[in-house]
């Protein structure tokens, strides 16, 4: 049978609907007013008056409608991907229903060119129900990557519709032969995330007297063209598929490379927003996605989770009281600088250009999101004693998952340091922010 909603109904379906597992959990001891406040801040349009919301609100909320089928779905299969060391087909499939893909792309090829903060938070949303599904849809944000291809080739990218998988890794640089035909591409590059899922692969080459200057050149071919080596045998974010992928005397045409970081070929507000910024964010976003997650299932357990020494529930100890105060405030503080940063650098982009200080401080927003993240969760996976040992457990996951995260080169201790230069007004390294 066919359900038809009005768009303002979606919306209200959606803010009363759609929850955190822990917000929902504790929406029995909110009045009205404060359950509009919690769930108000996950997106603007839950909480927009009818005459406010336009079409492009209507799509987001169809997009975040199909979404908690979707949830569902991966927290129940969560386990598997670790041991299949992939997301499989079908919550790839997902993926594309729910938008991950085309939210980044360009209207005129079929996509819907979402905020960044709209597009961080559905990967937000994934995160909390698994971090290694959060952290292969955020690859969606590689549309932003292609619009540095000519348009020639974007219409060939696109000539199917806008839900193309784009996965790859581009460091260590390979030498590659320039030829008539194209540049000859041959090498291995380690943590191809998503790779197992993707269309299309790019891979980061060097060129001979390549005029590109410090920016490196990426080289994108069908994936079928691509050997992935298993390999990813880690603690955290098991699931990612972020094998090595392996490239045989591949001709890859000059018109199907792009610079990461150079200029885009199609002038829109989303492509003036800088694209190695946003790469970083929407990587550090899976981190808070998770910490959530870790957060409200401790204090789900909290209420009713004893000692078998005879100690009070949780929830009666002052230690863990203080520590889940301490959790909250920490990850609600990184979140709100996470987001604060991204619609400073979003302003400016519509204005035509992203100025070097407000993208370094979106780097640092990433950056300390992702470490926040991984604290918060270390936090309460101690307080949750025991239950966090289970190899198999969410604790234990999110724990092993967050550190990953915050482990990735766009989101360590070296880019602290460079935006503390950058702020200190001292020079930063090559290639930041």
């Amino acid at each position: 049978m066919a359900f038809h909603l009005s768009c303002a109904g979606l919306a209200d379906a959606l803010q009363l609907g759609i929850t955190r597992p822990g917000l929902a959990m504790r929406a029995v001891h909110m009045n009205d007013v404060q359950r509009r406040s919690a769930q108000g801040t996950e997106d603007d349009f839950m909480n927009a008056s009818p005459e406010k919301i336009t079409p492009e609100t209507c799509a987001l909320a169809a997009s975040w409608a199909n979404l908690s089928p979707l949830l569902v779905e991966i927290r129940a299969r969560r386990s598997e991907f670790g041991r299949a060391q992939k997301v499989p087909e079908e919550i790839i499939e997902g993926f594309k229903r729910v938008g991950v893909y085309r939210a980044m792309v360009a209207k005129r090829f079929g996509g819907e060119e979402r905020t960044p903060a709209d597009f961080c938070r559905l990967i937000e949303r994934i995160s909390e129900a698994d971090g290694s599904a959060g952290w292969v849809a955020s690859f969606g944000d590689g549309a932003r990557y292609l619009a540095a291809l000519p348009d020639d080739t974007l219409c060939k990218v696109y000539a199917n519709g806008p839900d193309v998988v784009l996965a790859g890794a581009l460091f260590p640089l390979q030498p590659a032969k320039r030829t008539s035909d194209g540049f000859v591409v041959n090498g291995v590059w380690p943590f191809a995330s998503g790779s197992p899922g993707a269309d299309l692969i790019g891979v980061g080459i060097t060129v001979e007297d390549d005029p590109t200057g410090e920016l490196p050149r990426v080289a994108v071919m069908p994936a079928e063209k691509v050997t992935i080596r298993p390999n990813w045998d880690v603690i955290g974010l098991r699931g990612t598929g972020s094998h090595d992928v392996v490239v045989s005397d591949v001709i890859v045409p000059e018109e199907w490379t792009l610079i990461r970081g150079g200029p885009p070929t199609i002038d829109v507000p989303l492509y003036h927003y800088p694209s190695v910024a946003f790469a970083a964010q929407a990587h550090a976003i899976v981190g808070i996605g998770i910490a959530r997650s870790a957060l409200d299932e401790v204090v789900a357990m909290a209420g009713s989770r004893a000692s078998i020494t005879g100690a009070p529930v949780m929830a009666e100890r002052g230690y863990i009281q203080l520590e889940i105060a301490r959790a909250e405030a920490m990850l609600r503080s990184a979140r709100s600088f996470f987001y604060e940063a991204t619609e400073e650098l979003w302003m400016e982009a519509l204005k035509g250009a992203a100025t070097l200080g407000t993208t370094t401080l979106m780097r640092l927003a990433a950056t300390n999101a992702a470490r926040q993240g991984a604290e918060v969760c270390r936090i309460v996976g101690g307080l949750a004693g025991t239950e966090a040992l289970d190899t198999n457990s969410n604790l234990a996951r999110a724990m092993c998952d967050s550190f990953v995260v915050a482990q990735h080169a766009a989101l360590n201790e070296g880019t602290l340091q460079s935006a503390g230069r950058f702020l200190l007004q001292r020079a930063i390294q090559p290639g930041f922010p």
